[in-house]
């Protein structure tokens, strides 16, 4: 274990491997650590799972004093010091839940140097006596998390963060670290500004989270497509988001019915009730948490399985963040959007609350990038990161409904005409809803009054229904054959190239999708990242086991990846278990014991299974495995016996 006098010269690496249990960083971890470490500020765009709490813990255990992370919701503080003192750090937080004897005792940690990560709130930095206290501290760090919510360009601006502007004025000689995983350049410019970061080493890493499925569906029978596919995923934990609170209740409720452990989040439930269903789904006690965007900042919990939206979001920002909560251990995960154009109108009504003209039109502008990205049949992946200005290389993700499913090119020409030529007989002066009354010979009582009813295009589209011209129409946006125009009420118009299709001097095509899809991939057996399924569900018995004993959520003792690791490689000794990804030296000396006897018991009653006899491509780098025949011994071996060789 590395202690808190650890010497400064120490490697990093070595304390990469020792404290936390990896063999190697991440991308962008190393330069961002040792920026910090030289006393350079840095701001980091970092994708929700690419290992960002790491880059500020690592250097608080090497450098002398306390490193101060501010964190934006209180409820997160505790697992997050519960997962720095698992791996062996000195850890406390400072919010509203405590009383006075508990502040006061954080408060003299703090003053004797005896705690390397304090976790706070953005309101507790605004505090004079707090800063009178932190002044009199040595503080070695600033961590700020969640940065965007110091923009008001960002989507989750809150003014408690503006008081971190301080930070550089009171503490010159500090390092300052600020952390997002969303942020486009502008609100990147403006975090830096308003906190006011000194020349900052700047990482912008790849938005892309390859272990991340993304399909969209259309939204039907809500209820029965959410039990379909909780079917599926019996066992595992998901998130689905839901936009108003009574929707909220009535989804939870009606999965409770049907025998699913779920629980409801929202900001009309009090406090108490919020906090007991969080700490329920942290711990594994309720597979499923329905929530609204209340939920989620921040969250921790690293074997998120999948993150269903029942309702469309309101900005692309906001799904990329929720959708990162899946899969922060890095093993495959699925989010999964239910589109319905109903929707629109629902987000619409708020945005029309808005007062400022300006304020309004970038809510609506966002509004239409949500909109083309659940319709339009482009790769998803390659939509979200061009969201943020980078360029997804490869022409196929292999990782969304759009790119895995079978589809062909079709031509659409024909029909793309009898689009605009509708809009073309009405002097492009009307909507999408209009001009599809038009082409499917609607008999209203506006065409009738418009004498749209005369027009060549009219009824020249009625063998198909709306919902195929609604599609063909979110397609020809898509391609840039028609644009919309206007804000709050807009209407079709032609661009270049359509006039080119209208007129027959250019074809278009589409993908024609075919309704069978491949699963989210899996590792299969006997190659990489296999592992024994059966295992794997008693190890995350055992590990649930010691978790309520710790009383902390079971990821913080294991994530659902370490486990993978020891279901695939059955790892009999402590060197061994040492060689697994996120088994440090803390957690191997209090959990290595029981996570070998229960692996090995589960080989003794299936004496068929193959144990890998030697090292290879499948296994962690420099890992020694045994010969059959040290294998059997090791089998054999006895609790009792382990502890003398491996203590």
């Amino acid at each position: 274990m590395i202690h808190n006098n650890q010497n400064q010269d120490c490697s990093i690496l070595d304390i990469l491997r020792s404290l936390f249990g990896f063999q190697a960083f991440r991308p962008n971890q190393e330069p961002i650590i040792k920026s910090i470490l030289s006393g350079k500020d840095v701001f980091a765009v970092m994708p929700t799972g690419g290992g960002k709490s790491l880059c500020y813990q690592l250097p608080a255990t090497v450098m002398h004093g306390t490193a101060v992370v501010i964190s934006p919701l209180i409820s997160l503080m505790k697992d997050q010091v519960d997962a720095a003192v698992e791996n062996g750090i000195t850890a406390a937080f400072m919010n509203s839940s405590m009383n006075a004897d508990e502040v006061a005792d954080v408060y003299r940690m703090l003053k004797y140097n005896k705690i390397k990560l304090l976790y706070i709130a953005p309101e507790r930095f605004a505090m004079p006596h707090f800063l009178e206290r932190l002044k009199a501290a040595a503080v070695s760090l600033f961590a700020i998390d969640e940065a965007h919510c110091i923009s008001e360009w960002g989507h989750d601006f809150r003014p408690d963060y503006l008081g971190l502007s301080l930070i550089t004025k009171m503490f010159p000689d500090v390092p300052v670290a600020a952390f997002t995983a969303t942020a486009t350049q502008k609100v990147q410019k403006d975090i830096i500004n308003k906190i006011g970061l000194r020349e900052p080493h700047i990482v912008r890493a790849s938005f892309n989270r390859a272990n991340l499925f993304y399909e969209v569906n259309p939204k039907s029978k809500l209820e029965l497509q959410l039990l379909e596919f909780l079917k599926g995923h019996r066992g595992e934990s998901g998130i689905i988001y839901r936009t108003t609170r009574d929707s909220v209740m009535e989804t939870a409720g009606f999965l409770v019915s049907k025998g699913i452990s779920a629980v409801p989040y929202h900001a009309g439930l009090s406090s108490e009730e919020r906090n007991r269903n969080q700490e329920a789904f942290n711990r594994d006690e309720a597979s499923v948490i329905v929530a609204t965007i209340a939920f989620g900042m921040g969250i921790d919990k690293s074997n998120v399985r999948y993150v269903i939206h029942a309702d469309l979001p309101k900005n692309i920002e906001s799904y990329y963040q929720e959708t990162g909560r899946a899969g922060r251990d890095g093993e495959p995960a699925r989010c999964l959007l239910f589109f319905s154009r109903g929707d629109i109108p629902k987000i619409r009504y708020f945005i029309d609350q808005i007062t400022d003209d300006g304020e309004r039109s970038i809510a609506m502008g966002k509004l239409s990038q949500t909109v083309g990205y659940a319709s339009h049949n482009v790769c998803r992946r390659k939509q979200l990161l061009g969201f943020f200005g980078e360029e997804y290389p490869d022409d196929n993700c292999s990782a969304c409904d759009i790119c895995s499913g079978s589809v062909e090119q079709v031509d659409i020409t024909s029909d793309a005409q009898i689009v605009m030529s509708a809009m073309s007989g009405t002097h492009e002066r009307f909507g999408m809803g209009h001009i599809i009354d038009i082409i499917t010979g609607a008999d209203t009582k506006r065409i009738r009054e418009l004498r749209h009813n005369e027009i060549k295009a009219y009824s020249a589209g009625s063998h198909k229904d709306k919902k195929y011209w609604r599609f063909l129409g979110d397609e020809l946006l898509a391609q840039d054959i028609i644009r919309q125009d206007g804000e709050q009420y807009p209407v079709l118009k032609l661009t270049q190239k359509g006039s080119d299709v209208l007129y027959g001097k250019e074809k278009v095509t589409a993908l024609k999708r075919e309704e069978i899809r491949k699963k989210i991939r899996q590792p299969e057996k006997g190659g990489p990242g296999q592992y024994d399924e059966a295992l794997f569900e008693r190890l995350r018995s055992v590990r649930k086991r010691i978790a309520e004993e710790h009383q902390v959520p079971p990821y913080i003792i294991f994530s659902d990846k370490t486990l993978h690791e020891m279901s695939g490689y059955f790892p009999l000794t402590f060197p061994e278990m040492r060689r697994i990804s996120g088994v440090g030296d803390a957690k191997l000396e209090r959990y290595g014991e029981d996570f070998i006897q229960e692996i090995k018991i589960y080989l003794d009653e299936n004496p068929g299974i193959p144990v890998p006899a030697t090292n290879s491509g499948n296994r962690p780098a420099d890992f020694d495995y045994p010969d059959a025949g040290q294998a059997s011994k090791k089998k054999n071996c006895s609790r009792q016996d382990k502890r003398k060789l491996y203590h």
